[in-house]
C-alpha cells in the first residue's frame, strides 16, 4: 500500500509534488461548512492534470439521462452536484512569467491539512526558466462560523531577484463537469461587476434557475504592513470578474494577498435579494479581518471536537484515520437544514451526482445520533418524509403500490440510470424504515412515530406487500429479481437480506401502529383516515411475515445470499492470482457476476442490524463463511465486518478492518480516491470504533458497552451524545466513564449496570 501522506494526530502533510497523484491529495485536502465546499485545488493556475471543484449544498443539475437502451421506468435525468463559481482563483505572474507548478522547478512542496482547526496550507518554492526563485505560502479556511465567508492568505516571497509581482484574484463562472452526460455547460451569467476592491459574480443554472452569487474584496501587505498596488485593472469578461494587482518587490519581502470571499444562493434568499447579500457579507468579513474570521472558525471546530472526538494512544495511523473520517463528517453536514442530506462524495468531488443515497440512514444516523444534538439526526428523518409524495411516484412509475424511495435523488425523485439500481436494489426502502427505529430507539422520541414515521412505515410497508410474490406451492411469500447490498450480483432472486428486511418492516409497521393507537388515539384516527389503512391491508402484512422465505444453506447452517448462491463456483478472496484485485478494476462485469465474491456486507448487514435476532454461533458461522468471500471493495464494506469481528472476539480481523476502512481514502485503498472521498463509509469507521470496539447498544431505553482494547492500542477514548447526556468513555486496563453534561445515565457494562453521574466516575477493569 502506497504512503501518500505522512502520520500525524491532527493533521495530513503531504511532502514533496507528485503530479500523478495530485487528485488523491486534493479530495483529501478538500475542505467544507455545510454550506459549501472546496477540493485542495491550487489557487494560482495549475495547467497538470485536475479536478477543480467547487461545490454549494443543494445545488444541482438534472443532466439527462444517458443510456444505450432506453426502459420504461427509467427516470429521464441523472442529478449533478454541479461544480460552480471558482472563488479561490489567484493567478500570479513573476516578472512576467506566469507561475504554474507543471512548468517550472518546485523545490520543498508541502499541502497540510489541519483537521483540528479546518485550515488548508501549502507552501514550496518555485524555480523558473529565468531562474528566479519564488516561496509561495497559502492558508484558506471556509469558515463554520460564517457559512457564507471563506478567506484565503496568500504569500509571495522573492528569494533572489527584484522584480514584479502581478497578482490577479478573480471569480470565475466558466466551470464545467468533468461527468456531464453531453458536455453540456451548465452556467449562464445573471450580472456582475468589477471596481476597485469589489468584485462580485451572479449565475444561475440554466435548468432549474438555481442561483448563486459570489463576492470578493482584497487586501495587500507586506510583512504585515499594509501596502497599495502600484497599478489596478479591473477585469470583467463573460462569467469572469478580477482585480489585476501589480507590486514592486524586492528579495525578501512578502508580497501577502489576503483574499475575502462570501457565497449566497436562491435557497436562502430571494434572487432580487443575492447581490445584496453577497456584497454586504463579503463587506462584513472584511471588515472582520482574516484573524478575527478565522479564530471564530476555530472556536467552533474546538467546540466540535469537545463532542465528538476519538482519541487513541499507541497507533498514529488509526489516530490520524479516525479523525480523518470525523473531520469529514463534520464539514460536510451540520444538520440545520432540512432540505439537505449527506451526499456519498459529500464536497469532495463529482461522482454519483452528490445525491443522497440509503448511506445516509444505514451509515450516517447513528454517528450523528451519538455525536450530535437528537434534532440533526431527526432533520434527515423529515427529509425523508417530506420526500414521501415523490417516492409514492416513484412507485407508481414501477407499477407498484405505497412508497418506493429513490436509491438515488436530489428532490426526491429517483434520478439513477442503471437498471440494477433503478428497478432492483430496493432493499433501501428497508434502510429508511431502520432509521425510524434506530431514532426511536436510541433518543426514546416515539411521538416521532405519530407526527412522521407512520406514514413512511405505512406507505414502504405497502410497497413490500405488493412487490412480493406468494408461491402457492411453497405457501411461501418470495421476493423476486433483485439486487442486494452486494451489487457483485443483480437480478437474483431471494436475497436473504431484502426478505429479511422487508418482513422486518412490516413487523415494526404494526407495533408503531399499536402504539400510536395507544398513546395518540386521536392521531392515530387522523392518519387511519388520510391513509385509507383498511384492516385487509394489515392481515396480509401479518400472512407475509409469517411466510416469508428465507434462503439457507444447509450444509454449511448459514443463510444464502440469495437462491443460486451455492451453484457458483466457492472460490476465496486469498486464493485469486496476484493482480486480480480490485476485481471490479481487472475483470469484465459479466465474470463479476458469475462469481462469488461480495463487494459488501450482505448477509452480514442483516446480522448487524437484527443482532438480537441471532445467537452467537449463528452470527459466527455467517461470518466465517461470507467474509473470506467478500473483495471490500465497496467503501461501506469493511465497518460492517469489523464491527462483527469484534462482538465474535476476532480482534485481529476487527482491527485489520478498522484501519482499512479508517485509511480507506488517506491510502487510496481501492484505487478511486481521486474522484472525491467516500463521506457516508466515514461514519461507518465511527461505528467501527463506538459499536465495534466499544460494544455500543441501545436497549430497553439504556446504554450497553463491551469494550475491549485493541493489542496495539495503549487507549482509545470516544464521546457519546445519549438523550442529552454527555459522556466520555476511555478504555485502556480498564473502563472509565464519566457523565460531562446531563443528566445521570444508566449503562450496562460487561452484563453489570451502573449509574454514571456527574460526581461519581465509574471505573471498571476491563475483561
Amino acid at each position: 500500500m502506497r504512503e501518500y501522506f505522512n502520520s500525524d494526530d491532527w493533521l495530513i502533510i503531504e511532502e514533496g509534488f507528485e503530479p500523478e497523484y495530485n487528485r488523491v491529495s486534493e479530495s483529501a485536502m478538500s475542505l467544507g461548512n455545510g454550506h459549501m465546499g472546496i477540493r485542495g485545488n491550487f489557487e494560482e493556475k495549475y495547467s497538470g492534470d485536475s479536478l477543480s471543484g467547487t461545490y454549494y449544498a443543494g445545488i444541482y443539475y438534472p443532466d439527462k439521462t444517458k443510456v444505450g437502451w432506453w426502459k420504461n421506468g427509467y427516470p429521464e435525468w441523472f442529478a449533478k452536484v454541479l461544480n460552480g463559481i471558482n472563488f479561490i482563483g489567484i493567478d500570479v505572474k513573476i516578472n512576467g512569467l506566469e507561475l504554474d507548478i507543471a512548468k517550472c522547478t518546485v523545490i520543498d512542496f508541502q499541502r497540510i491539512l489541519n483537521m483540528k482547526h479546518g485550515y488548508l496550507e501549502r507552501s514550496f518554492v518555485a524555480v523558473d526558466k529565468n531562474n528566479n526563485k519564488t516561496k509561495i505560502i497559502s492558508k484558506r479556511f471556509l469558515s463554520m462560523a460564517e457559512s457564507e465567508i471563506a478567506a484565503i492568505k496568500y504569500t509571495v516571497i522573492p528569494l533572489n531577484y527584484d522584480g514584479e509581482i502581478t497578482l490577479n484574484p478573480y471569480l470565475d463562472g466558466k466551470v464545467v463537469n468533468e461527468d456531464s452526460n453531453y458536455d453540456e455547460y451548465f452556467w449562464e451569467e445573471v450580472d456582475k461587476k468589477a471596481e476597485d476592491n469589489l468584485c462580485y459574480l451572479n449565475m444561475r443554472t440554466k435548468k432549474l434557475d438555481f442561483r448563486v452569487s459570489c463576492a470578493m474584496k482584497y487586501e495587500l501587505s507586506n510583512k504585515n504592513d499594509k501596502i497599495q498596488p502600484k497599478e489596478m485593472t479591473l477585469i470583467s469578461e463573460e462569467d469572469y470578474v478580477a482585480n489585476l494587482l501589480s507590486v514592486s518587490a524586492k528579495t525578501g519581502d512578502e508580497i501577502t494577498l489576503t483574499k475575502y470571499i462570501s457565497a449566497v444562493t436562491n435557497r436562502d434568499y430571494d434572487n432580487e435579494d443575492l447581490v445584496n447579500k453577497s456584497v454586504s457579507a463579503v463587506n462584513k468579513a472584511y471588515e472582520s479581518g482574516f484573524d478575527n474570521l478565522f479564530e471564530a472558525h476555530k472556536e467552533t471546530w474546538d467546540s466540535k471536537w469537545e463532542e465528538n472526538d476519538i482519541t487513541i494512544v499507541g497507533d498514529k495511523k488509526a489516530q490520524q484515520g479516525i479523525r480523518f473520517n470525523i473531520f469529514h463528517l463534520n464539514q460536510t453536514y451540520t444538520g440545520e437544514d432540512q432540505r439537505l442530506n449527506i451526499g456519498p462524495k459529500g464536497f469532495t468531488g463529482e461522482k454519483y451526482g452528490g445525491s443522497t443515497y440509503w448511506d445516509t440512514e444505514a451509515y450516517c444516523i447513528p454517528f450523528y445520533l451519538s455525536t450530535s444534538p437528537s434534532k440533526i439526526a431527526k432533520n434527515l428523518l423529515i427529509y425523508r418524509y417530506n420526500h414521501l409524495e415523490k417516492a409514492k411516484e416513484n412507485a407508481r412509475k414501477l407499477g407498484f403500490k405505497g412508497a418506493l424511495y429513490p436509491m438515488v435523488t436530489m428532490n426526491g425523485e429517483e434520478c439513477h440510470n442503471e437498471w440494477e439500481i433503478t428497478f432492483e436494489e430496493i432493499h433501501r426502502n428497508g434502510a429508511i424504515a431502520y432509521a425510524i427505529y434506530n431514532y426511536v430507539n436510541y433518543t426514546g422520541d416515539k411521538k416521532h412515530l405519530a407526527d412522521y414515521g407512520i406514514e413512511v412505515l405505512v406507505e414502504i410497508s405497502r410497497f413490500w406487500a405488493d412487490r412480493v410474490n406468494y408461491n402457492k406451492a411453497k405457501d411461501k411469500y418470495m421476493i423476486l429479481g433483485v439486487t442486494g447490498p452486494n451489487e457483485y450480483e443483480n437480478n437474483v432472486n431471494n436475497n436473504w437480506y431484502t426478505n429479511t428486511i422487508a418482513s422486518w418492516t412490516l413487523g415494526y409497521a404494526m407495533e408503531a401502529l399499536d402504539y400510536v393507537k395507544s398513546e395518540y388515539s386521536d392521531i392515530y384516527d387522523r392518519l387511519l383516515n388520510k391513509l385509507e389503512l383498511k384492516e385487509q391491508e394489515v392481515d396480509k402484512w401479518k400472512d407475509i411475515i409469517d411466510k416469508m422465505y428465507y434462503p439457507y444453506i444447509e450444509d454449511e447452517k448459514v443463510f444464502s445470499q440469495q437462491d443460486g448462491y451455492m451453484d457458483k463456483e466457492q472460490i476465496l478472496v486469498k486464493e485469486l492470482p496476484e493482480g486480480n484485485l480490485p476485481i471490479n478494476q481487472n475483470w469484465s462485469w459479466d465474470r463479476i457476476l458469475r462469481s462469488c465474491f461480495i463487494k459488501q456486507a450482505d448477509v452480514m448487514q442483516g446480522i448487524y442490524f437484527f443482532n438480537e435476532r441471532y445467537d452467537m454461533d449463528t452470527i459466527k458461522r455467517n461470518f466465517d463463511f461470507y467474509e473470506p468471500r467478500t473483495v471490500h471493495e465497496s467503501s461501506l464494506s469493511p465497518c460492517i465486518y469489523s464491527i462483527i469481528a469484534s462482538q465474535l472476539g476476532y480482534e485481529k480481523k476487527a482491527y485489520e478492518l478498522y484501519l482499512r476502512t479508517a485509511r480507506l481514502d488517506l491510502d487510496n485503498y481501492n484505487c478511486d480516491s481521486d474522484d472525491g472521498l467516500h463521506i457516508t463509509s466515514m461514519a461507518g469507521t465511527w461505528m467501527s470504533v463506538v459499536h465495534g470496539f466499544g460494544g455500543l447498544k441501545v436497549k430497553d431505553n439504556e446504554l450497553y458497552l463491551s469494550p475491549f482494547l485493541p493489542k496495539s492500542w495503549q487507549e482509545y477514548s470516544f464521546r457519546i451524545l445519549f438523550r442529552d447526556s454527555l459522556l466520555n468513555v476511555k478504555v485502556g486496563n480498564s473502563v472509565v466513564i464519566e457523565l460531562i453534561s446531563g443528566d445521570d445515565v444508566t449503562i450496562n457494562v460487561f452484563k453489570q449496570k451502573y449509574t454514571a453521574t456527574k460526581n461519581n466516575k465509574i471505573e471498571i477493569k476491563n475483561n
